[in-house]
């Protein structure tokens, strides 16, 4: 009785300035981090381990017990030790009734186990309110003081009292408390740290493809060909020439991506007439990773940025330069300025740098700390708006910039078109499905339907 008084006491809110004790089962690298965080944030310390001897590793401030003694002393249990190790918690099931035990582990694969680790710490010890949190903070992180690193701590419990007292454990360590609901959830937060770039596998996996082929594609065009018909060894252009002909190509082709998937949606609606459908699964996952999609695809346009910048002291340049002033020089004769390809030349650098421009704004936009101070319509405004106006800008810039050689039969080799050319399908097509969708006999249906209207009304049963 007086063991259960003193649990349901320490449970009830702390009205003074003192912070109550937490207990920390284990003494490995995260618990003696997440110990020193504590002890900084005004929390008392106390440690439950098998060895009760004080080590230089552990906070000084931090007493260090035994399991039973250290679980006495605190109404909160933080539990870092793996779950294979979670056998000796069963002797300490009545001292652990009542008590909030926070299971912070992780597994070595997703799905390692049936339950959940916080639900079989649960099963354990019935008696105990278990939370789930800290999984995904690492030790370094919290030693580092989180500067460098995510503040997010996923929550969840079935008590709602024992929640938010570790909740607010969270916010006073400096850290981001979110509330992920029951311990049903505990199995997805446990999985969040075992993914690699979940939603950036499809935009990387797509570029890493892209790249491979257009590599290849450029290859046999501009240095094979010439090799064998010309007898003329350009294999340096893969270092700097094939390069930058590929990054704007990806940039342009993964910006049209990240649009595509819209217009896919908007035909996909105005067939069906309702929006209560559910969209393909390929499409709703598409459409979920247009972020990493336009981040992946600003970071090619960068680096075309980069390329072009160091064309002026390319070797191979500076060499043609010359050789073409040399020439005159003999044949006392100066090229007059084509005017016409002035205009072009700088035309197609004016929409580059415009449409750079704009790509730019679109990536800041995306950030969270950004996205996060405008409203949702200066958001749409920017990503959908100012969105195509990019789309159509480096769209520009790219077909100015080969506009003259479409025709041109000396630019298709082995009846391969330039690479440029290809970069053109998808932008193009994004673009012409978009301007139709804007005529009012499908713009306005259009609205209507994502604005409830149906079709057929037993579509939202």
């Amino acid at each position: 009785m007086n063991k259960n008084s003193s649990n349901i006491m320490a449970l009830t809110p702390n009205t003074s300035n003192k912070r109550e004790t937490v207990c920390i089962f284990g003494t490995g690298d995260f618990g003696r981090a997440l110990g020193h965080k504590l002890i900084q944030s005004g929390y008392p310390v106390v440690f439950g381990s098998r060895s009760t001897q004080t080590s230089s590793l552990i906070p000084k401030d931090a007493e260090v017990l035994s399991h039973a003694e250290a679980a006495q002393k605190a109404a909160i249990i933080i539990i870092a030790i793996q779950r294979q190790h979670y056998n000796f918690l069963t002797p300490l099931a009545e001292i652990l009734r009542g008590k909030v035990l926070v299971d912070i582990s992780n597994n070595l694969k997703i799905n390692q186990y049936p339950e959940s680790n916080a639900e079989y710490l649960a099963q354990l010890v019935p008696g105990a309110k278990v939370v789930k949190a800290f999984n995904t903070v690492s030790a370094w992180a919290l030693q580092s003081g989180t500067l460098d690193a995510s503040r997010q701590v996923f929550v969840c419990g079935d008590d709602m009292e024992a929640k938010q007292m570790v909740i607010d454990i969270v916010r006073a360590l400096g850290l981001t408390p979110l509330d992920q609901g029951s311990l049903l959830a505990a199995q997805e937060i446990e999985n969040y740290p075992l993914q690699l770039f979940p939603m950036w596998k499809f935009p990387i996996l797509l570029s890493l493809g892209l790249i491979a082929f257009f590599f290849f594609y450029c290859l046999i065009r501009d240095v094979i060909y010439p090799y064998v018909y010309e007898n003329k060894d350009y294999s340096f252009f893969i270092a700097i020439s094939i390069t930058n002909r590929i990054c704007p190509i990806l940039a342009l082709i993964l910006l049209a991506l990240v649009y595509l998937p819209g217009v896919l949606a908007a035909i996909i609606q105005l067939y069906r007439g309702t929006k209560y459908r559910r969209f393909p699964d390929w499409l709703d996952k598409w459409m979920l990773c247009r972020k990493q999609l336009g981040l992946v695809a600003l970071a090619f346009a960068s680096l075309h940025v980069l390329y072009t910048l160091a064309i002026p002291i390319r070797s191979f340049v500076r060499w043609r330069i010359s050789s073409q002033t040399v020439s005159q020089a003999l044949n006392n004769k100066t090229e007059p300025l084509d005017t016409t390809n002035a205009w072009l030349s700088d035309s197609y650098l004016a929409l580059g740098i415009l449409g750079f421009f704009l790509f730019v704004l679109l990536g800041i936009t995306s950030l969270p700390s950004v996205s996060n101070n405008v409203n949702w319509r200066e958001f749409r405004f920017v990503q959908s708006k100012l969105g195509y106006l990019t789309l159509v800008l480096c769209t520009a810039h790219t077909m100015v910039y080969g506009g003259k050689w479409f025709l041109s039969p000396s630019s298709y080799r082995w009846y391969l078109p330039n690479a440029y050319m290809l970069s053109l399908i998808i932008p193009c097509t994004v673009l012409v499905i978009k301007f139709v969708l804007i005529f009012p006999c499908l713009d306005k249906p259009l609205t209507r339907i994502r604005q409830g209207w149906e079709r057929n009304p037993q579509y939202s049963e």
